[in-house]
């Protein structure tokens, strides 16, 4: 057993006292796991059980810190405390002891416990031995079968932790894997989420694919598509290490509401049909929001248009005004499904070589990303030099998608260097008007 207690489980690194929790009371789950794996996170989520009272001890702690509740299940006595870096669980016990909660855990490694009281660690299933070999062991095929989720957070667990998954709990995972489509499609949602988020997660992607946990939810998959996966991982790396500001971009967030990368929605327009329209209707199915479901349709409208050889101004300005945002996806999507990497890097797709010498293979790829990043680009970033308004005014027009057209014809007048004022954009749009009507 391990020598000393990791002082990242020490009650002063929590965010309340000692005091308000009673005898006994334990630390269980992924901050145990990961303290005694040395792992540490900025954001605290704890994980307490206690064999009464779940509830009562959660809102006191609460009320005394003046921090958020939330009640997550009243039969089962289990209550959340949210604080401003720190999130603590608390759950009433399961059975007439703490061994007996801990046999109903999902992995060993995840069923070791902490008495924050008498500094003591409770391993009863050896999960500490299967830490230090780094491997995923289940309890029990019952306990996978009871919360089927918990089979596809095995493959999350393994990517994020690095772990391989033991052959006999692999072999119940697969037997098991037709119960994963009876759990919500946004739960197991949020577990491909995580796979998704990093080259970790991809190899353990085509596992669950191989197994049999994705084709319930992701019907389209195919080999090809997790070979595309690999791809856009390639990409990304190389992407950054020649565009530093557009492999930031990738690891953003789509919204600060949902914890989706761009470079995660790539690689779900990998995992859905190549059709946006009926990839859209997937991704409704699968309780993707508005934003994620927009960035992958728009990624997958866009792409063949990286492939234009010899684009306008007028193109240019097209594909930047329909990208808006979602344009380092659609760049990333693009270089991994073209062949781009192995034309930029030579033969060595994971080490990129310098752009500069390479642009002859990818002259619009590098045209279109060399845009993007500076902002003072017209073509990329457009300055309004009129408003649809001011036009309505000046041209004695009513509304109508007319003032869109024109619009559009400024911008990409703009861009050729025909108008630089807003005088010169009214004539502009004056004389295409009177061109049109005829006269």
């Amino acid at each position: 057993m391990h020598e000393s207690i990791p002082s990242t489980l020490a009650p002063e690194n929590w965010p309340f006292s000692l005091e308000f929790l009673p005898q006994p009371a334990y630390m269980v789950g992924g901050a145990v796991r990961d303290a005694l794996l040395g792992r540490t996170r900025e954001y605290l989520d704890l994980d307490f059980v206690i064999p009464s009272k779940a509830v009562k001890v959660a809102r006191a702690i609460a009320h005394h810190y003046k921090a958020g509740f939330v009640l997550l299940d009243a039969e089962r006595q289990i209550a959340r405390v949210v604080f401003p870096h720190a999130t603590a669980d608390f759950a009433q016990q399961e059975g007439d002891s703490l061994e007996v909660d801990l046999h109903r855990r999902d992995f060993t490694v995840n069923a070791i416990a902490y008495n924050p009281h008498t500094q003591e660690i409770i391993d009863p299933l050896q999960g500490y031995v299967d830490l230090q070999q780094g491997i995923l062991r289940m309890i029990s095929p019952a306990n996978l079968e009871d919360d089927p989720l918990r089979l596809m957070r095995g493959y999350r667990q393994a990517a994020q932790l690095g772990f391989t998954i033991e052959p006999g709990t692999r072999t119940a995972i697969c037997s098991l894997a037709s119960h994963l489509s009876k759990v919500a499609a946004e739960r197991v949602r949020v577990e491909i989420g995580y796979l998704l988020a990093n080259s970790q997660g991809t190899p353990w992607i085509a596992s669950a694919w191989e197994d049999g946990l994705l084709a319930p939810f992701f019907k389209n998959v195919t080999r090809e598509s997790l070979n595309k996966l690999t791809a856009i991982d390639d990409a990304a790396t190389l992407i950054t290490e020649n565009w530093q500001q557009l492999g930031a971009k990738l690891q953003e967030y789509v919204r600060d509401s949902i914890k989706t990368t761009w470079l995660g929605i790539a690689k779900l327009a990998c995992l859905v049909n190549p059709n946006p329209e009926l990839a859209e209707i997937e991704l409704q199915q699968l309780t993707y929001s508005r934003a994620e479901i927009r960035g992958v349709t728009t990624a997958l409208k866009l792409l063949p248009q990286f492939k234009v050889v010899d684009m306008s101004l007028r193109e240019q300005y097209l594909l930047f005004r329909d990208a808006d945002i979602v344009f380092p996806t659609a760049a990333v999507l693009a270089v991994a499904l073209d062949n781009l990497v192995e034309a930029i890097s030579g033969d060595k797709p994971q080490v990129a070589t310098s752009l500069e010498t390479k642009a002859r293979d990818c002259p619009v790829l590098t045209l279109l990303i060399n845009r993007y990043l500076n902002p003072d680009d017209l073509v990329a970033h457009p300055s309004l030099l009129v408003s649809g308004k001011e036009l309505i005014i000046a041209l004695d027009i009513p509304a109508s998608p007319i003032i869109g057209q024109l619009l559009t014809e400024i911008a990409v007048a703009q861009a050729e260097g025909k108008v630089s004022t807003p005088t010169e954009a009214i004539a502009y749009a004056r004389q295409l008007q009177e061109k049109a009507e005829g006269k």
